[in-house]
């Protein structure tokens, strides 16, 4: 018995751009411009064209692959700090590798981006997505897929999908590391200041912060416990504030190094010396780690490395190579330098000092 093909179950082997066209009651170069992000479509015609391509799970065939432009896609949610600069300098090193070219964008702060950057990345065909914002709506990443443009995350704030490749950093271990180092100082009063509630790094250092208390059979001290963005006003604001605590903090774990200058500087306006009266650990190993005074002992998050290994993951996966996970972790560092001491009143001042 045959059976013509019409009356078979759709497969993505079979659905076309013709196919998709008479299920949509539109012309096949309709099909092709909202495939291509073109704007010249009737929102309604996009969204019934739209409709069938989720339906099918259509994705481009490899010769239509092979028209793509020769861009890599990097996506921020702020373009504010040197911790950016990192980032982007891990992804053009890869781009110069493969011979291609960088497009930057920004979410003006939202971790979802924009329809509007949807559109505008759709019409420039890039082989692949780097992006450090993570909260993309399910109906972005299926339009995604359907032009078969690979997203890899790097640093999600959040937890991404099983089927979105992420690039991340050891943070519970780099938490747990930056306060193992304070406890064996000798410090016991050790805030933290970390980032946003919801984001993911910072839960897990403030995870690895406790967990290196309770190790050591420290109390876990809510009041010690700071929330901030990650940017500098964020760390003069928080240890302002701890320093109005009765039996205030000798020792802070910054949870960035933007957060830590922001500690130097309001540890300055209140008359402590670091590492003397206050010991600081930050945490990424920014460049300017380096050059504060006294320098920055801090938790090397390798930025560049992984924005470069997220570059790597998009265009292999634009090659058609499936990796073995979709969940990368590398590995953070202690750098001790020289902001970190014993506690004063412990009658000495550097029980461990190093250089990077």
């Amino acid at each position: 018995m045959t059976t013509k093909s019409d009356d078979l179950e759709p497969s993505e082997s079979r659905v076309t751009i013709a196919r998709i066209a008479a299920e949509t009651g539109v012309s096949v170069p309709t099909v092709s411009k909202v495939l291509n992000g073109r704007p010249d479509v009737a929102e309604t015609t996009r969204a019934r064209v739209e409709a069938v391509i989720g339906k099918y799970g259509y994705r481009r065939r490899s010769d239509e692959r092979s028209r793509r432009s020769r861009l890599l896609e990097l996506m921020f949610h702020e373009l504010e700090s040197t911790w950016a600069l990192e980032i982007i300098r891990g992804v053009e090193y890869v781009a110069r590798e493969n011979g291609m070219a960088v497009v930057l964008a920004e979410s003006s702060g939202r971790h979802t981006p924009g329809q509007s950057w949807l559109e505008s990345v759709l019409a420039r065909r890039p082989v692949g997505i780097v992006s450090v914002c993570s909260d993309f709506t399910g109906g972005q990443l299926a339009k995604l897929r359907a032009r078969d443009i690979p997203l890899v995350v790097v640093d999600p704030a959040g937890a991404p999908g099983p089927e979105t490749p992420s690039i991340g950093a050891t943070n519970w271990q780099g938490g747990l590391t930056a306060t193992r180092h304070l406890v064996e100082l000798g410090h016991r009063r050790i805030a933290v200041i970390g980032g946003p509630e919801g984001v993911l790094c910072s839960r897990a250092r403030i995870d690895g912060y406790r967990t290196a208390l309770e190790t050591a059979g420290l109390a876990f001290d809510p009041a010690l416990v700071r929330r901030g963005d990650f940017h500098v006003r964020a760390g003069y604001r928080e240890l302002a504030s701890l320093l109005t605590l009765p039996d205030r903090p000798t020792a802070v774990f910054a949870g960035s190094d933007l957060q830590a200058l922001g500690v130097y500087e309001a540890a300055r306006d209140a008359g402590l010396r670091i590492p003397d009266d206050l010991s600081v650990v930050g945490f990424d190993d920014l460049p300017i780690a380096r050059w504060l005074t006294p320098e920055l002992t801090t938790v090397r998050q390798p930025l560049q490395e992984m924005a470069a290994a997220g570059a790597r993951l998009a265009i292999s996966l634009a090659r058609g190579v499936v990796p073995e996970s979709h969940r990368l972790e590398l590995a953070t560092s202690l750098v001790v330098r020289h902001s970190t001491a014993a506690p004063a009143h412990q009658g000495y001042r550097v029980l461990t000092r190093g250089a990077s």
